[in-house]
Parts: C-alpha cells; sequence; structure tokens
C-alpha cells in the first residue's frame, strides 16, 4: 500500500515536472521565435573598430557610436550626444554634454568621459588631429570647452566626422575589437574584415532599438552580395553597381533604392613622380576620360558627369562643364611635354610614356574606369598598367611606385567647402595621397580657415576650385548615385546621401 502511493506521488511529481518544462521550453521558443535579427552587407571591410583609426567610419554607421553633432538629411546640423554648442571666440567652443546618455556598459556620459575622448583620439589619428586643430580640451561643469589653435568657423561641422565619435577609453586592442560607445547596438563579436554581431543596447538613450541582433557584414563583391540578399543570407546590401540594380528590381521579393549623392569618383595623381607631376601630363590624362561614357554606359546612368569635386547643387561649386573627351587634344599636350611619337609610342628622351595605375574593387565602377582610361591612352600610344589592391588608402600611403589612382571620397559631407579643401590640398591633409604643395592653394586655403562668413568661404572654394581645374591635380570624373537593395520585409531604412547613419534604433524587420 505504502509502495502504490509512493509510486503515485512520485508520478504527479514527474508529470508536473515535465509540464513545468513543457511550459518553460514552450516561453524559451516563444522568445527565440520573437526575436528580431538583420544582416547587412557593406561593401569596405575593416581590420579595427576603433572609430579613431578607422577610415571606413564603421562603427557609426553600425549604430555603435555616436558624434556630439549629425547631419540631417538636408545637411543642417543637428545636437546629438551635444545638446547645445556656442562660440565663446574664434578660438574657443562650449558643448554641452546631452542629458541621460549612458555609455554601453552602463556608466554615464559626462564631460570628462567626453574629453579623455578626444584627447585619445587626437593622440592616434592624425587625420584627426589635423582636422580640428586642438590646443586643448577642458571641462566646464557638464560642458566641454575645446581651444583651437587658429578660428575654426567650421569647427560644430567637423565634429559631424566619425573619427570623432565618443568611446569609452580603453587599452587599444579592447577599442581594435570591441569598442564601448553609445550607440544603439552593442558589440557581441567581431571577426575583422568579415562581419560585427551586434545585440540591441537595451538602456539606448534615445529609445530601445527594434531590432534584438544585427550583423553588419563586409564583401566588397558586389556580385556576393546581391546573391546574399537574394538568397536570405541579407536583409539589406548597400552600393550596387546598375546592371546589378536593374535585375533586382525584376525581383518581387526586394525593394531597391537610389539618392543622389555627395561622393565624387576622380583620379589623384602623385606628385612624386615625375610623370605625376607634369602638369602638361596630367592635363593630357584629364581629355582622356568620356565621362559621358563612364555615367551613362559604365554606370547605367547612375551617375552624372562632374565638372569639378563638388556636386553641382552646392552653393560653392563652380557648375564647371565637364571636360570633354578629345583625344587629339591630349597628344597634343604630350608633345608640348616634350613627348614625340614613334611607331605608335608616345617617347620623351627615347624612353616610352608608361604609367603605373591603382585601383580596387571595392568600388566596382573604378577598376572599369581605370580600363577606359588605360583604353582611351593605348589609342594615343600611352602605355597603362594597371594594379588592384585590396586596401587602397593604406597601399598609398606605404608605396611610392604609383603615378595615378583611381579615388572616391564624400568631398562636402558636412555641406561646407572647408572639409576637402583642408584635406585634399593640405600637405598634411587626410586626402592629399599626392602630395599637393601648392603655395597659392595653401594660402587661400588658410584666410577660408580664419572666415566666418558663407559667402566668402564660398568664393574661397570657386577660387581653388578654378586653380585646381587648370593645374589638374585631380581629374573629376563622376558623380555616383548611392543604390541600396533591401528584403521587402525590412521596415524603417531609406537611402541617405551622407552615408552614414546606416544601422539605426529605428531599423525593423516584420
Amino acid at each position: 500500500m505504502k509502495t502504490t502511493f509512493l509510486s503515485i506521488i512520485i508520478g504527479i511529481v514527474l508529470m508536473l515536472s515535465a509540464c513545468s518544462n513543457s511550459s518553460t521550453n514552450s516561453k524559451e521558443a516563444a522568445n527565440e521565435a520573437e526575436e528580431k535579427s538583420l544582416t547587412f552587407l557593406f561593401n569596405f571591410p575593416t581590420s579595427t573598430l576603433d572609430p579613431h583609426k578607422d577610415d571606413n567610419s564603421t562603427t557609426v554607421r553600425a549604430g555603435i557610436t555616436e558624434t556630439l553633432v549629425k547631419l540631417n538629411e538636408d545637411l543642417e546640423l543637428e545636437p546629438w550626444l551635444a545638446s547645445e554648442w556656442k562660440a565663446i571666440d574664434e578660438l574657443t567652443w562650449s558643448f554641452t554634454v546631452q542629458d541621460g546618455v549612458l555609455f554601453q556598459d552602463g556608466t554615464k556620459l559626462d564631460a570628462e568621459a567626453m574629453k579623455q575622448s578626444f584627447e585619445r583620439g587626437i593622440n592616434v589619428s592624425e587625420s584627426m588631429k589635423t582636422a580640428l586643430k586642438l590646443e586643448s580640451v577642458s571641462t566646464d561643469g557638464n560642458s566641454v570647452i575645446f581651444k583651437t589653435t587658429q578660428p575654426l568657423p567650421a569647427f560644430p561641422s567637423e565634429l559631424t566626422h566619425p573619427h570623432t565619435s565618443i568611446v569609452k577609453v580603453e587599452d587599444d586592442e579592447k577599442l581594435r575589437t570591441a569598442p564601448i560607445g553609445t550607440g544603439p547596438f552593442v558589440v557581441d563579436i567581431f571577426d575583422s574584415e568579415v562581419k560585427v554581431e551586434l545585440t540591441k543596447n537595451t538602456s539606448y538613450w534615445n529609445g530601445e532599438p527594434k531590432l534584438d541582433k544585427v550583423t553588419f557584414g563586409f564583401n566588397s563583391d558586389a556580385n556576393a552580395r546581391a546573391m546574399a540578399l537574394q538568397s536570405g543570407e541579407a536583409d539589406i546590401i548597400y552600393y550596387l553597381p546598375s546592371e546589378l540594380a536593374t535585375s533586382l528590381k525584376s525581383d518581387e521579393n526586394i525593394v531597391v533604392e537610389s539618392v543622389s549623392s555627395l561622393r565624387t569618383h576622380f583620379i589623384s595623381y602623385n606628385m612624386n613622380s615625375s610623370e605625376g607631376a607634369d602638369e602638361k601630363v596630367r592635363q593630357a590624362l584629364d581629355s582622356l576620360f568620356d565621362r559621358d561614357a563612364v555615367a551613362n554606359d559604365l554606370m547605367g546612368g547612375m551617375a552624372v558627369p562632374a565638372g569639378g569635386p563638388f556636386n553641382p547643387d552646392f552653393p560653392f561649386s563652380m557648375k564647371a562643364d565637364p571636360v570633354k573627351y578629345d583625344p587629339s587634344h591630349a597628344k597634343k599636350l604630350l608633345e608640348e611635354a616634350g613627348y614625340k611619337e614613334d611607331k605608335g609610342v608616345m617617347e620623351k628622351n627615347g624612353e616610352p610614356l608608361k604609367l603605373e595605375m591603382i585601383t580596387y574593387q571595392s568600388r566596382p565602377e573604378l577598376p572599369l574606369i581605370a580600363q577606359m582610361l588605360q583604353s582611351n591612352a593605348k589609342e594615343i600610344g600611352v602605355e597603362i598598367n594597371i594594379k588592384s589592391v585590396e586596401n587602397i588608402d593604406e597601399y598609398l600611403s606605404t608605396n611610392e611606385e604609383w603615378d595615378i589612382a583611381t579615388y572616391s571620397n564624400l568631398t562636402a559631407p558636412r555641406g561646407d567647402v572647408g572639409y576637402f579643401l583642408n584635406s585634399a590640398y593640405s600637405l598634411d591633409g587626410a586626402l592629399n595621397i599626392g602630395e599637393i604643395n601648392d603655395s597659392e592653394i595653401n594660402q587661400i586655403v588658410t584666410e577660408l580657415n580664419k572666415t566666418t562668413d558663407v559667402e566668402k568661404r564660398n568664393d574661397f572654394g570657386k577660387q581653388v576650385e578654378n586653380m585646381t581645374q587648370q593645374k589638374i591635380y585631380q581629374s573629376y570624373i563622376v558623380h555616383p548615385m548611392i543604390t541600396v537593395a533591401m528584403n521587402r520585409d525590412v521596415k524603417n531604412y531609406s537611402v541617405s546621401k551622407q552615408e552614414y547613419y546606416l544601422i539605426t534604433n529605428q531599423l525593423d524587420v516584420e
């Protein structure tokens, strides 16, 4: 009898336990089913998540870090980690820290933490140091005080750049692999040059993210990105060439969106190369680009021919007509430079004109532009050897054996003329890969940096653009459009012309 009763009790306990486990498992399964995740494929890989060192702006794009100031779609400045700012005098700026902001580890963002981030940034980033020209950073209550070495009227605009992202200062390796920022997503796993696995920041100061997890992947192969979207491996793919965009538009499960960009595809010339330093040679090569063919044929109408570095919608653009393709004029310019044709080859002092051209695959139209120039140059007896590299910035900064290079940049990402003029023409500028050093331009840029009047700044920009169009320090080819494709289930994502804020707390999937 006792044995029977005990058996009944044990049976009841086991049954209840099974029910409990079943209930728990059901809840866990339901929670897993409700978890929202998204995979975003970007075209540029990175080996570091340190925002002060990463030239691909990954942490801002992936929603890990934020800057004091941000740009809206009209390229107007908006508060972000700074609630307000003001100029105290021509050398001093005060920025008030936004209330209620926490780092992703739960510690409070205050003026001291912001100060430490800037001090660390200018210590490890030459481009950040050059752009901000800081003499000192200090605090005053809940405000950060920046003192510059010279007047910088566009200083607030400079603080939209991802290099100025705020991070909790830790050792370099921690910042490389898992920086602690203030953004809506936290780094879980970083697989260098492959992907970043992110989880939502439940304490995000600007509203809890709608997604639970995000995979921010890297793949420079546009075809591979398109295949990943079609197979369901990716939800959003960034930057598509025209032929793939056209193909994907026919898929009813995919949405393709494009917007005009602030970007310019151009050619840089190496001033340390005898050929690159020759103005006549640069002018000749500039005449060998068929800009209309690049925009309409190579890029399927998803670009406009460039007449200068800036999108013609900007008030500081000269709105000049693009240089026309003219091989006979190019040949004449080479003859003026001392070259003569011998058996179909342009020579000088018995040496044929041979050029080393560097390009990269992450923007698939750039190698095609290089090949077009190669073909057009061959028609007039100029040989161009094309070399494709993985990391264009790293290669050009560590190698001198090149003459010309394809390049692409946001020339006015803050809606102000100062960024490009300083970074592209100052000898220590981050974009001055050809080491341009023109005393007249340097003088104009110095005056620009002292000027607060917008009209005068715009005029300085036009002066420099006019000079560079004559001297051809760069050949401006086209202004491309930004094209993004996504699964129809993606919500609250729109293509942005400033290219920075890709993963946000509002991004969602059905």
